[in-house]
């Protein structure tokens, strides 16, 4: 489908989704939601993306929610973020389940809800000069695109209510230092870094990707969480993938992946 506030290009197995309101730092309003939400639906059912890159166009990955649309709704301002909510948290529960690893480029300011969709993808890469800031309490608001789910896994408690509570900004090298990202590089160079990336996870077996992402996500007990590993490599080992890979071992070549 069109899309009129994202970019959404396939190519090599490789799906990017570039934000696509730089004049508006890529905010999120109600239209960019909903876009993304699409975005993620058509990424989940095409059989030919098996790696998906998330970026922003301009100087900003983006900047949060679109507070200018909150102003302008008036008392309408909490029904509108509701609508806003409802297509942002179902586009990042269908990047969580879609088999394909997603893989944030942060290419700027990452700020509210753009924090927020950092710490929802699988991996990410940031431009040394990124920002990341929470951002909500500053304007009264609380937490939401998932970041009160995924942020306290990834640095713990103490350190996301710190970055919630006084907005303390963090530099590319302090969210890598923290584990919020993979990976830093050169301003010019993020883009493709994720490209590449991107490209070498779309060769690899992608159903064993989507399993893997699954089992770190269960939050189950030690036993359960056993049950369910033990599921996973059965199912994978019954995937043409997992055949692929056990065979060219033993054959000592580099499997080919399928993703099937």
């Amino acid at each position: 489908m069109p899309y009129d506030n994202l970019k959404l290009e396939v190519s090599e197995s490789v799906a990017r989704i570039t934000l696509d309101r730089p004049d508006a730092a890529n905010a999120i309003n109600v239209p960019m939601a909903r876009d993304l939400a699409y975005a993620a639906m058509d990424c989940d059912e095409d059989e030919n993306v098996r790696a998906i890159v998330i970026t922003g166009s301009g100087k900003f990955f983006c900047a949060g929610g679109d507070l200018a649309s909150f102003a302008d709704a008036g008392e309408g301002a909490p029904k509108l973020l509701k609508e806003i909510t409802t297509y942002l948290h179902a586009a990042i529960s269908r990047f969580a389940r879609t088999s394909a690893p997603v893989i944030i480029a942060v290419n700027g300011t990452a700020a509210g809800a753009g924090f927020s969709l950092a710490c929802a993808g699988d991996l990410a890469i940031a431009a040394e000069s990124a920002k990341f800031n929470m951002a909500y309490t500053g304007v009264g608001l609380t937490p939401d695109g998932s970041s009160t789910y995924y942020l306290p896994k990834i640095i713990g408690p103490r350190r996301a209510l710190e970055l919630m509570l006084t907005n303390r900004p963090l530099s590319a090298a302090e969210a890598l230092d923290w584990g919020i990202v993979n990976q830093v590089v050169a301003d010019d160079q993020v883009q493709t870094a994720a490209s590449d990336l991107a490209k070498r996870l779309a060769a690899g077996p992608t159903l064993a990707y989507g399993r893997a992402k699954d089992l770190v996500r269960a939050g189950a007990d030690l036993e359960a969480q056993m049950e369910l590993e033990t599921r996973a490599i059965a199912d994978s080992a019954r995937s043409k993938d997992g055949a692929a890979g056990i065979e060219a071992f033993l054959a000592k070549t580099k499997p080919e992946f399928s993703g099937t």
